[in-house]
């Protein structure tokens, strides 16, 4: 029982009672005007579809009185953008009415039919409803009058479920807007992914050239040396500031443009890093990088810099030799340290992970791992 009153309770049954009577306003009013063509306010809902911008009328009032506080409605509030959309549009307008047509009778005569029986079964015999005008009086209609508002109560919810159902069919997103909203996910998917590799590299970067050069200065006891160790420490501070800085703008605008970050044209900022941390970086530049796209120009620095960390963190001071190359439409990038220690292996580490991820949204694809007594990364990228 309470199951059954539960809708009762709910200000969604009474908002879609609303949402069902409104297009009768607008046909009473038509048939106090002309009650001799009472098919002519669906005639004009045919013009009426066709225009874009009802359809996100529509939309917004269906989400409103029809799924109330309901934020995946799977209702769109869009205007129509193809012929396909109007012809829906068409269809829910004529549905709504015609729902409209069934709840509006029903509005009046469910109450007035249970008033007309209490009447009867108190020796009132109702004028104004001709099936009950010759009923005769009788103490059992009173026991009948809870039925017309039953049916009518059933009628209203069972209707209001019933056009909640062809309105997400009828003004649900069109194939477009789900495609358009399929690709905005995706996008927000790989911008936060980007974020965090932007963070991992950037940041790891600076935290481990600061490690390493504090451990160096404390072991060689050399007041110049801890200078320098110092002035390393700060210029390294300041750039991975100005990468947070970056990426918390991405975070703060979405609409924030990239070419502020970094790209290999400022690679010798990665490598005079390398070189005061204590690593023996041997750089060969050859092609023309400025012609490098950005996207491709801003990956390939990240990974450089992730090799280049690596490096620091896991080989310490040795000789690193750095190939990068513009050719044959393809950029060509490789970091080489001789293997000082058992590394791990080629699927394991979150910059690792990154660098090949990195590579293959770009449609290339890198290698780490060991390779001739060498650990390797190598990555290849279309410069197309």
């Amino acid at each position: 029982m309470a199951r059954f009153l539960r809708p009762l309770l709910r200000g969604t049954t009474y908002t879609r009672l609303l949402h069902l009577w409104v297009p009768m306003l607008i046909v009473s009013v038509w048939l106090f005007v002309s009650p001799e063509t009472p098919y002519a306010p669906a005639l004009a809902l045919i013009p009426v579809a066709l225009i874009p911008a009802v359809r996100m009328g529509e939309g917004v009032q269906a989400r409103l009185l029809l799924t109330p506080g309901d934020r995946d409605s799977g209702i769109s509030e869009a205007p129509s953008a193809t012929w396909r959309d109007r012809g829906r549009t068409l269809l829910w307008l004529e549905a709504r009415m015609a729902l409209g047509w069934v709840v509006a009778p029903a509005t009046v005569w469910g109450p007035l039919l249970s008033v007309a029986l209490v009447g009867l079964a108190m020796g009132h015999v109702p004028d104004d409803v001709p099936v009950l005008s010759s009923a005769q009086p009788h103490w059992g209609y009173a026991l009948l009058a809870p039925l017309p508002l039953i049916a009518f109560y059933g009628l209203v919810v069972g209707l209001g479920e019933l056009a909640t159902l062809l309105a997400r069919k009828l003004l649900g997103p069109s194939r477009a807007e789900q495609l358009a909203a399929l690709e905005e996910r995706t996008e927000q998917l790989l911008e936060r992914n980007r974020i965090a590799r932007e963070l991992h590299d950037s940041i790891g970067h600076a935290l481990t050239v600061a490690v390493v050069q504090a451990g160096a200065a404390r072991a060689a006891g050399d007041p110049e040396f801890t200078e320098r160790a110092l002035g390393a420490i700060e210029e390294t501070g300041r750039a991975a500031l100005e990468d947070l800085e970056r990426v918390l703008g991405v975070l703060r605008e979405a609409e924030r443009p990239v070419s502020g970050r970094p790209t290999l044209v400022d690679a010798d900022r990665l490598l005079e890093s390398a070189r005061a941390s204590g690593a023996k970086v041997d750089a060969e530049v050859t092609g023309p990088l400025e012609t490098v796209s950005g996207p491709v120009s801003r990956e390939g620095y990240r990974i450089l810099q992730e090799a280049l960390t690596n490096v620091l963190r896991h080989a310490g001071s040795v000789p690193v030799r750095v190939r990068i190359r513009v050719a044959d439409d393809t950029l060509d990038l490789e970091v080489r340290n001789p293997l000082t220690a058992a590394i791990p292996g080629p699927g394991q580490g979150s910059g690792l992970r990154g660098i090949r991820e990195r590579a293959a949204l770009l449609g290339g694809r890198a290698h780490t791992g060991p390779d001739e007594g060498d650990w390797q990364v190598h990555a290849e990228l279309p410069l197309g």
